[in-house]
């Protein structure tokens, strides 16, 4: 979504597939390698889902990467694959652990823009270059 909102001309559109209502929760990496040590340090065996409370629609998720990027930009939704339309596992053995998210969704979102601005941008000078 990120690299869309990126490449998308001011006042343009992005193509989002389906209607926005499916359902997610996204969790910001450097809060997975802190669960991923955590679970390394622990005595817990077998499976473990890891992730925050915070769900969001892919619509909300489209409309934050925009809020994020400054841009004047439309969402357009077309038909194509978009999975369930949600999930919901427990987390109750990742909570035994103590754990929890520290980066909200959109601070996430923040980060991870401009790591993937830069990117994009890299990318263009070695094309030009």
């Amino acid at each position: 979504m990120c690299r869309k909102v990126i490449q998308a001309e001011e006042g343009g559109v992005i193509e989002v597939w389906g209607d926005g209502t499916a359902i997610r929760n996204f969790t910001y990496v450097d809060d997975m390698v802190g669960a991923i040590y955590l679970l390394t340090q622990s005595d817990l065996k077998g499976s473990v889902n890891f992730g925050g409370e915070e769900y969001v629609t892919v619509e909300e998720l489209a409309k934050t990467v925009i809020a994020v990027s400054g841009k004047d930009i439309r969402v357009q939704h077309v038909d194509g694959p978009v999975g369930v339309h949600s999930r919901n596992f427990s987390k109750a053995r990742s909570h035994s652990l103590g754990w929890d998210t520290k980066v909200a969704l959109r601070e996430g979102i923040a980060r991870t823009y401009a790591w993937i601005e830069e990117q994009v941008r890299k990318s263009r000078v070695e094309l030009e270059g």
